[in-house]
């Protein structure tokens, strides 16, 4: 990792994969990674972590399948929201967006659990940024 600051918007523009992050910081343990989103990502759960969300442009909605139903929750740019470990969901965007999602080093981006995934999904954790 750099000790310079990192524009996000030069991080987003080095890059044109969908639903494949770039890892452009670290906090302790946790990557801070961007990625750029359209249509729908795979349903998923995380069994030892949250995950955190964080909607830099565009619109983010995130399926969520709880005890009490399914429920959408609808992200615009500046939202944040945190899916808590162990819920399965399921990001998509129809329109397309920027995203920042922070979770531990080395989680994947398809969980612990998830159904087949698509091959528009990268199932990574995280890709060193090349600016």
């Amino acid at each position: 990792m750099t000790t310079e600051p990192t524009a996000l918007a030069a991080a987003l523009a080095s890059f044109d994969d969908l639903w494949s992050p770039r890892i452009v910081s670290r906090v302790n343990d946790y990557d801070v990674r961007v990625a750029k989103v359209r249509g729908v990502h795979v349903w998923h759960a995380h069994h030892d972590t949250d995950e955190f969300f964080l909607v830099l442009d565009g619109e983010l909605h995130i399926a969520l399948r709880e005890p009490a139903g399914e429920r959408t929750v609808v992200l615009p740019r500046g939202s944040v929201f945190t899916v808590p470990r162990g819920v399965e969901h399921c990001p998509s965007s129809a329109e397309g967006a920027s995203i920042m999602v922070l979770e531990p080093t080395g989680t994947l981006t398809v969980g612990d659990s998830h159904e087949e995934v698509p091959d528009h999904v990268d199932a990574t954790t995280g890709h060193p940024l090349a600016l």
